[in-house]
């Protein structure tokens, strides 16, 4: 595992806005005698206004560390992604719909190449909303939209917050992962709630004894009893919530990596999922520059799946991120360059092949479509592969 003293050092100033973030953040634990749950912390370090890792002004997305990035997200590194997703997009938009909303929408690259993608396929829709709260990102999603799509940039919407009606098609990349988690220690046989205090200079985790009556319950039923660290995502089941209470008809693709439950709470995952990105180094320490790092846990997709029937929405598919595109047509598209053309073509197959591959993003990433009042035709990127009996 990567240690803190081989990764890149921040500069002065960003050091500076990781030290005031740092002290919101002991404010915060001493009002709460001196504890708060992980999912406070990572409230804090990634949402803090005007500190934390996405409503800074740092740069996250891009490929390269020189770039000041932390890490690369699929829209980035390849236009395939997005032509890719269109088609599914299409498919639902061809159902009466004429609205897309965009949640983590980033550098808006995706937002982008979508509407690029819909124009060509001759079915743009009437409006692009994005939720975005960080106006650092807002302005990069904006300044990518009119480089990238300078004639597209008028039918895109920007919100503070949900509608409390939408009709639709609801596109999330790398959302979920990014909603902050609680996490439980089981010791000894017993559970804890593992929370943050302040140590020295910093922060560091402890532990509290939790009563029977008080422990999650997809914790409950874990079997074994040996020593082991994990995450519940309250605020990720809580939001599909609140999509489901917001869509009066449509379809929403979320894409994200993680696994079915039986596989999230597998006896041998005894250290749970947390990790954090700095600077294209993963590492598992969260209070490392607090503001300055990204800090996510995989996704427990069947507690989405059950937020989502609880809020009304059905299920239409769940899959990998390789099946989802290569039922798409992911292959078909790549073929609309020239093989002989190398210099264009090799570069962008090799990227292709990272979204597909088990061994990059294809299998660790999941997708799952969450629909209401749509026909019962077979979501396109579901068609072949369809793993929801594992949820």
């Amino acid at each position: 595992m990567q240690k803190a003293a081989s990764l890149p050092l921040p500069s002065a100033e960003a050091l500076a806005a990781s030290a005031a973030l740092s002290a919101r953040i002991s404010e915060a634990i001493d009002a709460a005698d001196g504890w708060i749950g992980f999912d406070r912390y990572m409230a804090l370090a990634l949402y803090a206004p005007g500190l934390g890792y996405y409503s800074g002004g740092a740069a996250k997305f891009g490929r390269d560390v020189r770039d000041g990035s932390d890490f690369i997200t699929a829209p980035e590194l390849s236009p395939f992604f997005a032509r890719t997703l269109a088609r599914q997009l299409m498919q639902w938009l061809g159902q009466g719909l004429d609205t897309v909303m965009e949640f983590g929408a980033g550098t808006g690259r995706l937002a982008a190449d979508l509407l690029l993608a819909l124009e060509a396929a001759g079915q743009l829709p009437a409006r692009y909303l994005i939720v975005e709260l960080s106006g650092e990102l807002r302005a990069r999603q904006q300044a990518t939209l009119a480089a990238r799509a300078p004639q597209l940039a008028s039918r895109v919407q920007w919100l503070d917050a949900l509608p409390a009606q939408f009709a639709g098609v609801i596109v999330g990349n790398e959302v979920l992962d990014a909603m902050p988690v609680r996490l439980y220690a089981r010791l000894g046989g017993h559970w804890h709630e593992r929370g943050v205090a302040r140590q020295g200079q910093g922060f560091g985790y402890v532990d509290r004894a939790l009563a029977p009556a008080d422990v999650p319950l997809p914790l409950r039923t874990l079997p074994g009893d040996q020593d082991l660290v994990t995450e519940t995502h309250a605020e990720a089941e809580g939001f599909v919530r609140s999509l489901g209470a917001m869509l009066t008809r449509g379809a929403a693709l979320l894409i994200d990596y993680g696994f079915p439950a039986a596989e999230y709470y597998h006896p041998q995952r005894t250290g749970g999922t947390l990790m954090c990105h700095y600077r294209h180094h993963a590492h598992p320490d969260p209070f490392l520059h607090p503001g300055l790092q990204d800090i996510t846990a995989h996704v427990n997709f069947t507690g989405i799946a059950e937020a989502a029937v609880d809020a009304g929405l059905e299920v239409a598919g769940f899959t990998s991120q390789a099946r989802l595109l290569m039922n798409a047509g992911i292959g078909e598209l790549l073929m609309t360059l020239d093989p002989a053309d190398t210099a264009h073509f090799l570069p962008a197959a090799n990227a292709v092949q990272k979204l597909l591959s088990e061994a990059e993003m294809g299998e660790l990433f999941k997708a799952i479509a969450l629909v209401r009042g749509m026909d019962d035709s077979l979501p396109l990127g579901f068609a072949a592969g369809d793993r929801s009996h594992t949820l």
